[in-house]
């Protein structure tokens, strides 16, 4: 099983607006989602670290495999 690549942050929000999660607020630098019981933060760039990555699919309460599927 290979870990989760690294990529946009619009597609990490895309995902995790399948996931269920809404975004809460928008700031220059990042963007917060929640979905009732997680929030997460995004940062804005255009290129998020596959480690970066896998920290905001932790916090958000989605295993790798999962948030795989919804990207």
């Amino acid at each position: 099983m290979a870990g989760i690549p690294g990529g946009p942050h619009r597609r990490a929000v895309r995902a995790l607006v399948k996931a269920g999660f809404r975004v809460a607020r928008e700031g220059r630098r990042h963007i917060v989602l929640s979905d009732e019981t997680h929030i997460v933060t995004v940062p804005r760039h255009d290129s998020l670290n596959a480690l970066t990555l896998r920290g905001i699919v932790r916090d958000a309460g989605l295993t790798e495999e999962e948030f795989r599927e919804l990207l």
